[in-house]
């Protein structure tokens, strides 16, 4: 969601729900609780992070991501469900080890926030129904039209300073989760939503789905797990799972698993 650095890799996973509990201190300078990697995630974000349609079960790429890291590091998983608007201030205020959810990685986070080796190549799209009477190819081509998005993601800064900058008339329309931005475009309430490519992945793919994408509108974004800045020593173990993840082909795996193909992608910085 949610850059400026290359392209590193794809992957996922299905995991078990632990529920929250008391913490201690960070056992051995790693993790916040003995033998638990707790995880912030806004829980609502398919096919990246989202409940089973039994309502309590995560399921998902980071969640599937976040089980084979805590594995490869001799640790269970715990999520903490966070709305996206708070959920930076968890990390630093010690609610979460890390957060692991479609977090894209930017100059100005990394300012603020430790950052692992990107997981994930992402872009945004603009999405359409497929009846639309008008049909964007650019940035450019949306004036006039209303637009939808998730607050307080990269859709979000790229939509406004996008606006800004060009002084054009769009009518926006905000909404705190992804979910609510398709359900207004398949109401005809909004024309267009800027959105995750990772993320559009899964409404295309669904039957007789009424979404066509019209426009790449940028294409340098990666996700990457996120920590509270000076955090290295666990920042450095989330970095070693991540190669053995890619060494022993789990990403490979998840990926084939969540999006039905092999979209892990070989990096330089690999």
């Amino acid at each position: 969601m949610k850059v400026k650095i290359p392209v590193l890799v794809l992957f996922l996973a299905s995991l078990t729900f632990f529920p929250l509990c008391g913490r201690n201190k960070q056992s051995g300078g790693l993790t916040m609780k003995a033998g638990v990697l707790t995880v912030g995630m806004e829980i609502g974000y398919p096919p990246m992070e989202y409940f089973d349609v039994d309502g309590k079960t995560p399921m998902g790429f980071d969640v599937d991501l976040a089980k084979g890291l805590a594995a490869k590091m001799g640790l269970q998983v715990e999520f903490v469900d966070t709305a996206w608007d708070g959920i930076f201030a968890g990390v630093d205020t010690g609610k979460y080890d890390c957060i692991i959810s479609s977090v894209t990685y930017t100059e100005e986070r990394a300012q603020k926030f430790n950052f692992t080796k990107p997981y994930v190549a992402n872009s945004q799209l603009l999405v359409v129904r497929k009846d639309a009477a008008v049909k964007p190819k650019s940035m450019e081509e949306i004036k006039g039209l209303r637009l939808t998005y998730q607050a307080e993601t990269t859709s979000d800064t790229m939509a406004t300073e996008w606006i800004e900058r060009t002084g054009s008339k769009v009518e926006v329309f905000e909404y705190d989760k992804v979910m609510n931005c398709f359900d207004e475009l398949t109401l005809n309430r909004v024309d267009v939503i800027l959105v995750d490519s990772v993320v559009a992945a899964e409404y295309l793919s669904r039957p007789n789905n009424p979404y066509e994408i019209t426009a790449e509108v940028s294409n340098d974004e990666v996700l990457a797990v996120c920590l509270k800045k000076g955090n290295s020593a666990l920042t450095d173990a989330l970095n070693k799972a991540l190669d053995e993840l890619w060494a022993d082909g789990t990403l490979k795996s998840i990926s084939q698993k969540v999006f039905g193909t092999d979209v892990v992608l070989v990096s330089s910085v690999r």
